[in-house]
């Protein structure tokens, strides 16, 4: 009975130890799932804050760095494993502006970010357990997996020319209608988009030169791609051309 009794408690033992780690993980990647969650919510509350017909009143921003560097913390502790394409694809979105963001604060006041040496190609930040630079996170993580030309109008380097900053986090729900409804707004903005009648000619970001071919594989050419988006296309026969690109930061403020 003796020898019955001791096996049977070794096995409640082993069944409870069993158990605990279990437990453990299952409680932990709910936090991690969670505090995950909080990135996109947390985003969204500080750019609509200070992020107005897509400039950044940097002046207002500048109070809230607590909460930006906590995005920054979140941005780097961020838990990919087990994720699907679209939280990838939301994921490295808004690490990248969140990180535009967070490097201008650094070195604000500043008239533009070509001022910053390395802002876009030399310095490295955490992300979801990675060093990487703003260029990588641009074409490693989101153009070459992805294929999406549309990404184009919602990594925001924090350029005048560059295409609004939305003022909410794209989510893994939303990524895929937030990306359409971003590009047919920027392609159909008369200061994105500039049609000149008495010319004949239709200025156009040299985004579209940069990246020519990331469009031209959605597209026959950079007009093709640009009347996917736009309610009125651009009138026949107007030659295409570019506007010199502004590199003034995007400030609501002037300084």
């Amino acid at each position: 009975m003796k020898n019955f009794l001791y096996s049977v408690s070794l096995f409640l033992c082993w069944l409870l130890l069993a158990s605990v780690p279990a437990n453990a993980a299952l409680t932990l990647r709910t936090i991690t799932v969670l505090a995950d969650d909080a990135f996109y919510t947390n985003f969204s509350q500080l750019l609509q804050k200070h992020v107005a017909g897509g400039q950044v009143n940097y002046r207002s921003l500048q109070k809230d760095k607590a909460a930006l560097q906590q995005l920054v913390q979140q941005t780097s502790n961020y838990n990919l494993k087990n994720t699907s394409a679209a939280e990838r694809k939301a994921f490295y979105i808004n690490a990248y502006n969140v990180l535009v963001l967070q490097q201008v604060l650094s070195n604000y006041p500043l008239k533009s970010v070509m001022d910053v040496p390395g802002f876009f190609d030399k310095q490295k930040f955490n992300v979801a357990g990675e060093r990487l630079t703003l260029n990588e996170i641009e074409k490693q993580k989101l153009i070459a997996p992805y294929k999406d030309a549309r990404l184009h109008f919602a990594l925001v380097c924090a350029a005048k020319s560059c295409p609004p900053l939305l003022n909410k986090a794209y989510t893994p729900a939303q990524v895929e209608a937030q990306l359409e409804a971003q590009t047919k707004e920027t392609l159909q903005d008369p200061t994105f988009i500039k049609v000149q009648a008495n010319g004949k000619k239709v200025l156009v970001s040299e985004i579209f030169k940069w990246y020519e071919q990331d469009f031209k594989q959605e597209a026959s050419s950079v007009s093709a791609y640009i009347n996917k988006y736009r309610s009125n296309p651009l009138p026949p026969g107007y030659k295409l051309g570019y506007y010199i690109y502004s590199w003034n930061l995007n400030d609501s403020v002037r300084q």
